[in-house]
C-alpha cells in the first residue's frame, strides 16, 4: 500500500516549492520510487524538480476531443479509444531516476475539467499501488479533495504564508477534510516564508483560533527567490539551505 501525502493551500504560498523539496527528501531517505503528482491545472512542479513535461492529462482530453472529428482524427485506425488512451497516459508519465511524475495540466479553450479530473482519479488508483509514496501538489483550492479525486489520503500538509488569509484558507480545507471523513493519519500546518523563521502573535492567534496543528515554520529565503528568477530548479538549492533544513526537520518529526 502506498502512503499518500496531499499538499494543499491557497495560491502563491509556495506549496509547490515545498512539495518538490519533499519529493527530493523522501528520495534521499531511500523511500523511492516516489510518484509526484502535479494536480494543479496551472502546473509547474516539474520546474521545481527540474524535469521536462512531454504531455499532460489535459492534452489527452484535446486528443480525444479531436478524435471525434474525422478531419482531425488522432486515434489510429484499428485502435480502440481505450487502448489509445492508455498509450497516451503512458506518455504522460515522466520517469526520473528516483521518482516518476504525472502532470494534470490544463485544457485548451472552453470546457470543464471533469474529464481530466476523472482521468487523474483513474490513473492514481491504477498507479499508486506501485509506489511506496505518492506526493500530490493540489490546486489552489479544494476541488480534488471535495470531488474525491485522491483515492486515499494518509497525510495532509496544509501550507500557508504568514497572512491571516492564508491561515483562514487552510482552515477551510481542514474543515472540508473532516466533513468528508477522509481521516488522514496526520493533518497539520506548515507556515512558509516566515521572516527569520518566526511567527508574530497575530498569526499564532489565527492558527490557535482555528484549532490547527502547527507542524513547523519555513524561513523566508532570498535563495529560493533567486533560483526562481533564474529559472533554476529549486531542488538544486545547497543541502545546507535553511529552507531545506527546516523542511527536513518537520518531516523527520513526522516519522513518515
Amino acid at each position: 500500500m502506498s502512503f499518500t501525502i496531499a499538499v494543499a493551500g491557497k495560491g502563491g504560498v509556495g506549496k509547490t516549492t515545498l512539495c518538490g523539496l519533499l519529493v527530493q527528501y523522501l528520495c534521499e531517505q531511500g523511500k523511492k520510487p516516489v510518484l509526484a503528482v502535479d494536480a494543479d491545472a496551472n502546473s509547474n512542479l516539474n520546474e521545481v524538480l527540474g524535469v521536462e513535461v512531454e504531455m499532460t492529462l489535459g492534452e489527452i482530453r484535446e486528443e480525444v476531443a479531436n478524435s471525434e472529428n474525422a478531419a482531425q482524427r488522432s486515434v489510429p485506425v484499428g485502435m480502440s479509444k481505450a487502448d489509445y488512451m492508455e498509450m497516451m497516459v503512458n506518455r504522460c508519465l515522466i520517469e526520473d531516476d528516483d521518482f516518476d511524475m504525472l502532470v494534470m495540466g490544463r485544457t485548451q479553450g472552453k470546457g470543464c475539467y471533469c474529464f481530466v479530473n476523472g482521468l487523474l482519479q483513474t490513473q492514481l488508483a491504477r498507479m499508486a499501488p506501485n509506489y511506496p509514496y505518492v506526493v500530490v501538489d493540489n490546486e489552489a483550492g479544494m476541488e480534488h479533495i471535495s470531488r474525491g479525486v485522491l483515492p486515499k489520503v494518509d497525510m495532509v500538509l496544509l501550507v500557508s504564508d504568514c497572512s491571516r488569509r492564508g491561515v483562514q484558507a487552510v482552515a477551510r480545507i481542514a474543515d472540508l477534510v473532516n466533513e468528508l471523513e477522509l481521516k488522514p493519519k496526520t493533518m497539520g500546518l506548515i507556515v512558509n516564508r516566515a521572516p527569520e523563521g518566526r511567527l508574530n502573535e497575530g498569526t499564532m492567534e489565527e492558527i490557535e483560533k482555528h484549532g490547527l496543528t502547527l507542524l513547523g515554520v519555513i524561513p523566508q529565503s532570498i535563495e529560493v527567490y533567486e533560483y526562481d528568477c533564474e529559472g533554476k530548479p529549486t531542488v538544486e538549492l545547497p543541502s545546507g539551505s535553511p529552507v531545506k533544513q527546516a523542511l527536513r526537520d518537520i518531516i523527520d518529526k513526522l516519522e513518515i
